[in-house]
């Protein structure tokens, strides 16, 4: 599925650290029935793999990608798992090797033009900028706009529904990525409703 297509899909990707397996499913379904089909489930909680292989077999709509993958092992095996993008912190040779060689997406993240300019050599112009907010965020993207106008961005990483409007405007931005959509608590006490209503809130962004 092409990169552009998965990120245009919805305004916000949630990142989604899944700590108990039993709510992956429900939890995927709720951002599904809000208008939020693409769905980044990170490795950073030992669910991770598992989480990807539910949710792609049992939500219907949901485009499920990987977050959180740092190395050319981890790329293949979340394709394995059902996967059809994976999302990167960073970047270096190696993981933009393996990209090559992988049939699914990956969307680096990125934080300077040198780390652009790498996947670019690579033929990926479609990348997240992390962490937004710390690198400087609009300013920045509004920057890099002028001698990469061909890129499209996810930015993510301290955004939230208040800044993601101006964010949404930019014309290198795709979507944005945020954990507001999927808050700890609402998650363990199973608050399907409240995460459909978070969900409609970020889908009528744009």
């Amino acid at each position: 599925m092409n990169p552009r297509d998965i990120l245009s899909a919805g305004a916000v990707v949630p990142v989604m650290a899944i700590d108990d397996i039993d709510t992956a499913v429900d939890l995927a379904h709720a951002l599904v029935e809000g208008g939020i089909p693409t769905l980044e489930i990170t490795l950073r909680t030992e669910h991770g793999l598992k989480a990807i292989k539910l949710i792609a077999k049992e939500v219907k709509g949901a485009i499920v990608g990987a977050g959180t993958v740092i190395n050319g092992e981890q790329l293949k095996a979340v394709e394995d798992a059902g996967a059809v993008f994976a999302i990167s912190p960073g970047l270096n040779i190696k993981l933009a090797e393996a990209s090559l060689k992988s049939s699914i997406s990956l969307i680096p993240g990125v934080a300077t033009p040198g780390e652009l300019m790498l996947a670019l050599e690579h033929g990926i112009d479609t990348c997240k900028l992390f962490p937004a907010e710390v690198v400087g965020g609009i300013d920045m993207l509004k920057a890099l706009y002028g001698p990469f106008p061909q890129v499209k961005f996810c930015p993510t990483g301290g955004i939230n529904l208040t800044s993601a409007p101006e964010y949404l405007q930019l014309p290198n931005v795709l979507c944005v990525g945020g954990t507001w959509l999927t808050p700890k608590d609402v998650v363990a006490n199973r608050d399907w409703n409240k995460i459909t209503q978070l969900a409609k809130e970020a889908s009528a962004l744009r």
